[in-house]
Protein backbone atom coordinates (compact mmCIF):
# COMPACT_ATOMS: atom_id res chain seq x y z
CA UNK A 1 0.00 0.00 0.00
CA UNK A 2 1.08 3.33 -0.91
CA UNK A 3 1.17 6.54 1.41
CA UNK A 4 -0.29 9.22 -0.13
CA UNK A 5 1.53 12.30 -1.10
CA UNK A 6 -1.22 14.90 -1.89
CA UNK A 7 -2.50 17.30 0.71
CA UNK A 8 -0.31 18.35 3.94
CA UNK A 9 -0.05 14.85 5.46
CA UNK A 10 0.50 11.24 5.34
CA UNK A 11 -1.84 8.16 6.99
CA UNK A 12 -0.45 5.17 6.88
CA UNK A 13 -2.62 2.09 7.63
CA UNK A 14 -6.26 2.71 7.41
CA UNK A 15 -6.80 5.68 9.71
CA UNK A 16 -8.44 3.27 12.39
CA UNK A 17 -8.03 6.04 15.24
CA UNK A 18 -8.38 3.11 18.15
CA UNK A 19 -5.46 1.74 17.33
CA UNK A 20 -2.27 2.84 19.01
CA UNK A 21 0.52 4.43 17.29
CA UNK A 22 4.08 2.59 18.23
CA UNK A 23 7.19 3.55 17.69
CA UNK A 24 10.89 2.31 18.09
CA UNK A 25 13.44 3.94 20.19
CA UNK A 26 17.18 2.75 21.49
CA UNK A 27 17.08 2.07 25.59
CA UNK A 28 17.83 5.18 27.40
CA UNK A 29 21.47 6.33 27.85
CA UNK A 30 23.00 7.32 30.63
CA UNK A 31 25.07 10.68 32.34
CA UNK A 32 26.50 11.11 35.39
CA UNK A 33 28.44 13.75 37.03
CA UNK A 34 28.94 16.98 34.91
CA UNK A 35 29.73 16.13 31.43
CA UNK A 36 29.87 16.90 27.64
CA UNK A 37 27.07 15.27 25.67
CA UNK A 38 27.37 13.37 22.89
CA UNK A 39 25.22 13.32 20.06
CA UNK A 40 23.99 9.98 20.70
CA UNK A 41 22.60 10.72 23.87
CA UNK A 42 20.74 13.96 23.05
CA UNK A 43 19.21 12.61 20.15
CA UNK A 44 18.73 8.68 21.74
CA UNK A 45 14.85 10.47 23.33
CA UNK A 46 15.96 9.65 26.98
CA UNK A 47 18.83 10.87 28.51
CA UNK A 48 18.87 9.19 32.28
CA UNK A 49 21.15 11.51 34.36
CA UNK A 50 22.91 10.41 37.84
CA UNK A 51 24.45 13.98 39.30
CA UNK A 52 25.01 12.26 42.62
CA UNK A 53 24.84 14.90 45.45
CA UNK A 54 25.88 18.38 44.19
CA UNK A 55 24.59 19.74 40.58
CA UNK A 56 25.84 18.60 37.25
CA UNK A 57 26.37 20.38 34.13
CA UNK A 58 25.39 18.72 30.77
CA UNK A 59 26.98 20.29 27.78
CA UNK A 60 25.39 20.14 24.45
CA UNK A 61 27.01 18.47 21.95
CA UNK A 62 28.15 21.56 19.18
CA UNK A 63 25.70 21.78 16.30
CA UNK A 64 28.60 21.11 13.69
CA UNK A 65 28.62 17.62 15.78
CA UNK A 66 24.96 17.42 15.60
CA UNK A 67 24.47 18.43 11.88
CA UNK A 68 27.14 16.18 10.80
CA UNK A 69 25.23 13.21 12.36
CA UNK A 70 21.51 14.32 10.86
CA UNK A 71 22.49 15.16 7.51
CA UNK A 72 19.25 15.22 6.62
CA UNK A 73 17.85 17.82 8.89
CA UNK A 74 16.13 20.90 7.30
CA UNK A 75 15.10 24.40 8.83
CA UNK A 76 12.02 23.06 11.22
CA UNK A 77 13.63 19.83 11.57
CA UNK A 78 13.47 18.83 15.50
CA UNK A 79 13.38 16.11 18.13
CA UNK A 80 12.31 15.89 21.47
CA UNK A 81 14.68 15.51 24.45
CA UNK A 82 13.53 13.98 28.04
CA UNK A 83 15.91 13.67 30.51
CA UNK A 84 15.49 12.19 33.94
CA UNK A 85 16.62 12.74 37.37
CA UNK A 86 17.54 9.09 38.40
CA UNK A 87 19.55 10.05 41.35
CA UNK A 88 18.11 8.64 44.51
CA UNK A 89 20.02 11.20 47.00
CA UNK A 90 17.72 14.41 45.59
CA UNK A 91 20.36 16.68 45.95
CA UNK A 92 21.73 16.52 42.29
CA UNK A 93 20.06 19.73 40.02
CA UNK A 94 20.91 18.63 36.18
CA UNK A 95 21.63 22.28 34.28
CA UNK A 96 21.76 21.94 30.26
CA UNK A 97 24.67 24.20 29.02
CA UNK A 98 24.30 25.85 26.04
CA UNK A 99 27.38 25.09 23.16
CA UNK A 100 28.46 26.82 19.83
CA UNK A 101 25.70 27.26 17.44
CA UNK A 102 22.78 26.72 20.29
CA UNK A 103 20.49 28.91 21.40
CA UNK A 104 18.10 28.06 24.64
CA UNK A 105 14.51 29.33 25.38
CA UNK A 106 13.51 28.33 29.19
CA UNK A 107 14.49 27.02 32.37
CA UNK A 108 17.38 24.47 31.33
CA UNK A 109 17.42 22.83 34.88
CA UNK A 110 15.69 19.46 35.96
CA UNK A 111 14.74 19.27 39.82
CA UNK A 112 17.37 17.34 42.33
CA UNK A 113 14.36 15.15 43.38
CA UNK A 114 14.69 11.18 41.86
CA UNK A 115 12.07 10.39 39.15
CA UNK A 116 11.53 13.99 37.87
CA UNK A 117 11.93 14.07 34.26
CA UNK A 118 11.75 17.23 31.74
CA UNK A 119 10.98 17.77 28.43
CA UNK A 120 12.80 19.61 25.79
CA UNK A 121 12.92 20.01 21.96
CA UNK A 122 15.38 20.70 20.09
CA UNK A 123 14.75 22.70 16.76
CA UNK A 124 17.04 23.53 13.44
CA UNK A 125 16.37 27.18 13.07
CA UNK A 126 18.72 28.33 10.44
CA UNK A 127 22.35 26.99 8.85
CA UNK A 128 24.17 25.58 11.62
CA UNK A 129 21.84 26.91 14.03
CA UNK A 130 19.55 25.32 16.77
CA UNK A 131 17.45 26.22 19.61
CA UNK A 132 16.60 23.89 22.41
CA UNK A 133 13.23 24.92 24.56
CA UNK A 134 12.41 23.71 27.65
CA UNK A 135 8.44 22.51 27.73
CA UNK A 136 6.11 20.40 29.74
Amino acid sequence: MAIATIGGGAQIGDGNLAEISLSVIPAPLTATATANLSVAQLTNGILLGSPGASAASYTLPTVAALEAALVNSKVGSSFPVSVLNVDGSGSGVITLVTNTGWTLVGLMTVAATAGTVQLFRARKSGDGAWVLYRYG
